[in-house]
């Protein structure tokens, strides 16, 4: 062996150990990291429990406030009372914002800083990795004559014990920073996840003392003019509330159904799975075209029927012409044909969706759900409906109990916004919003829903 190998090895052997020595005590620093001061998160604590008894106090001021007899002035008082609800909770939520702000920008460090330490032990393995690679190309005899003495043929072995040993620490060291990066990862999603959740909160209380605001003055005019009696506005509102409930709400794939209905199948299904009634009167909306022009729901969307149980092929209903892809062969046509004939349906003159641009068709009924995915259900359903047979997709009452029953699954039952949004996209593609192409346009849609049917349809039905 020549001098260049003899060197090359002690070089291979010194340079990994220091590289490895480095790399082992390359500090977790987050020292740049901007902290709370202990004096503003005392500060911050003390606020929020002041809020947060405020904020009891409030509650059963508007408690009382409701118990009073029926007249203008008790209305305004439980408006005055609801105003004063909304502003503490946007305070409550302005803390927290504050709170959580200050824990994502230092937790967002220690992500970084692990992510480097996870870069640089991947360089030092790789370097070392081929190197160790050269080093094997020299046989026993080679290495043990590269060296002038015992001594230092022993000492090489050492060496090398050292390397192999730092290398196992580095392997570890690997491991759990990814650990523990996922686990910071995971913490970090759900603390702006909660500053979301907040900082919509704030914007829905503005919304509702708006609105509020805005009822209230209407009630003081009509106080102070004497130009309507309280039955009168009280007329007024039971007219609006009974055009609510009748107000058609467009199912897919089966007849319309009054909005008062859908209510109540919504509520009964959030009693169920704790999924909020809006939410889920949301996904129906979406799935059968809300027309916001109108203040009403639109019609359904194109559907088809199965037509070859050998290759998914199907008949548009529209034009009676063939498509391909209208269910999945091998995945949902056996469960179809075996649902609707248990159902006492012709499989192939029952309407399913027919395919997008892209994958397959094939789902039924208002809640849209395929097959395959139906029969995977069907029996926790049917527990959940206190029913002996088979849950049909077609019927509404299923649809909603089958629809919260799956939200709730995805997480929706928390009734927070980044939650329900999330769900809404799962219930969409499988996946978070922003993870598939459309899924974050599909969850703001259906959030939008939600929100316009709690206030323009759901509010006004209260207490009336």
């Amino acid at each position: 062996m020549d001098s260049a190998s003899k060197d090359s090895i002690s070089g291979f052997l010194l340079w990994s150990i220091v590289s490895l020595a480095f790399f082992l005590i390359l500090p977790i620093n987050i020292a740049n990291a901007q902290y709370l001061t202990p004096e503003r998160e005392a500060q911050l604590k003390l606020e929020l429990a002041d809020v947060e008894a405020q904020q009891k106090q409030a509650e059963i001021a508007l408690d009382q406030a409701r118990k009073k007899s029926a007249s203008i002035s008790r209305d305004i008082s439980i408006l005055d009372a609801k105003i004063n609800v909304a502003k503490l909770n946007i305070r409550a939520k302005t803390l927290l914002i504050e709170s959580l702000g200050k824990d994502i920008e230092i937790k967002q460090d220690h992500i970084e800083t692990l992510d480097a330490r996870i870069e640089q032990g991947r360089q030092t393995l790789a370097v070392i990795l081929r190197k160790t690679n050269e080093t094997d190309s020299y046989s026993l005899p080679e290495v043990i004559l590269s060296q002038t003495t015992v001594t230092g043929f022993f000492n090489d072995l050492d060496t090398f014990s050292s390397v192999q040993s730092g290398l196992k620490r580095t392997f570890e060291e690997i491991r759990s920073d990814r650990v523990e990066t996922k686990t910071e990862k995971d913490n970090l999603d759900k603390r702006r996840n909660s500053e979301i959740d907040a900082r919509h909160d704030i914007q829905e209380e503005q919304k509702n003392i708006e609105a509020d605001e805005k009822e209230k003055q209407r009630l003081l005019s009509a106080s102070k003019s004497n130009e309507k009696s309280y039955s009168s506005i009280l007329a007024e509102k039971r007219q609006r509330a009974g055009e609510i409930r009748a107000a058609l709400f467009s199912l897919r794939d089966v007849a319309a159904i009054p909005f008062g209905q859908a209510l109540q199948y919504a509520t009964l299904a959030s009693q169920k799975t704790g999924v909020r009634p809006a939410f889920i009167l949301g996904i129906f909306a979406q799935e059968s075209s809300l027309n916001r022009e109108t203040s009403t729901f639109g019609g359904n969307v194109g559907s088809c029927y199965l037509a070859d149980p050998n290759t998914g092929t199907g008949i548009r209903v529209s034009t009676r012409t063939s498509i391909a892809k209208v269910m999945n062969p091998t995945r949902d046509v056996g469960p179809f044909v075996e649902l609707t004939r248990s159902l006492g349906l012709d499989p192939y003159a029952t309407l399913v969706s027919c395919p997008l641009s892209i994958g397959y068709g094939g789902a039924m009924g208002p809640a849209q759900f395929i097959a395959s995915t139906w029969s995977l259900i069907k029996d926790r359903l049917a527990r959940l409906l206190d029913i002996s047979g088979t849950p049909n997709p077609w019927n509404p009452a299923h649809a909603f109990m089958a629809s919260a029953m799956y939200l709730s699954d995805l997480g929706a039952g928390s009734q927070t916004y980044s939650a329900e949004r999330n769900a809404a996209c799962r219930y969409y593609s499988g996946k978070s919003c922003g993870l598939v192409s459309g899924n974050a346009s599909y969850g703001n849609s259906v959030m939008k829903y939600a929100d316009s049917i709690q206030r323009t349809m759901i509010d006004p039905l209260q207490g009336v």
